[in-house]
């Protein structure tokens, strides 16, 4: 199936939203657009709305108002939900005694796009390896998830989500809990399937430290949209500055 995008060009269109837990605002008129190619990461402060905003776009949570247009359609729409990867906050956090293999994990991702005619058990298979290879977990295919590393299960539940080879990946703080070795060669993993494979990385995380070298788009939030636009722009904006102020450390350099 061709990609699909708005009139603008596209893929994720944020209108205008805003969305309260009761009297508390949680987010307030946010407007921006991420398009194809991008690794956007979105920035700000705990309880800023920024995993909020991705169940909005989701269709996991509703707005109190404005629309989401994902690839042209609103979200209530859109029925390609195979085209969008997620790795939602503490998706490692699981029952380490719960009987499934790495294998069942990552076929796990393979459900949404089931539809007639189903996917045949060699294709499925051969989905499943690929992506597990693209992690480097293709040697713990047997293995019980509840039996491997953090690190180690944060690389599964990536495969997870990318075995339909999305469009669009979102990861929600994915690399707490995971050493400094670990999380570089993380990212040069989210590099790759963004370069490489073409898929358009969404990034949510509080830690401004994340603004490393593969990173091309920032939006920072704190409840309204603060910043949005380039890296290099981000680094000599105010807004930068402001959070420098505030004793954030940041990598910046880019090759």
């Amino acid at each position: 199936m061709a990609l699909s995008v708005s009139k603008h060009g596209q893929l994720i269109d944020i209108e205008n939203i805003s969305f309260s837990f009761g009297n508390t605002k949680v987010l307030v008129d946010v407007t921006f657009s991420i398009s194809s190619g991008d690794f956007l990461a979105i920035i700000g402060p705990n309880g800023s709305g920024k995993t909020t905003l991705i169940r909005i776009i989701l269709g996991l949570l509703k707005p109190s108002h404005g629309k989401i247009c994902i690839m042209g359609k609103t979200v209530g729409e859109f029925r390609d939900w195979h085209e969008i990867g997620y790795v939602p906050q503490k998706a490692t956090h699981i029952d380490t005694l719960f009987p499934v293999s790495v294998k069942e994990v990552v076929e796990m991702g393979l459900v949404s796009s089931k539809v007639f005619p189903k996917i045949k058990k060699r294709d499925e298979e051969q989905l499943i390896m690929r992506a597990l290879k693209y992690v480097g977990m293709q040697g713990y295919i047997n293995q019980r998830i509840g039996n491997l590393s953090g690190g180690q299960q944060q690389r599964i539940f990536i495969a997870r989500a990318i075995v339909n080879h999305p469009h669009i990946l979102f990861l929600d703080e994915p690399t707490t809990g995971v050493d400094a070795e670990m999380q570089e060669r993380f990212y040069d993993m989210l590099n790759d399937l963004n370069k490489k494979e073409g898929i358009t990385i969404v990034l949510i995380t509080h830690d401004i430290g994340i603004l490393n070298k593969h990173v091309s788009q920032v939006a920072c939030l704190n409840q309204r949209l603060v910043y949005h636009g380039t890296h290099k722009e981000f680094c000599n904006s105010g807004v930068f500055k402001e959070m420098l102020a505030d004793g954030h450390h940041v990598i910046t350099h880019k090759h």
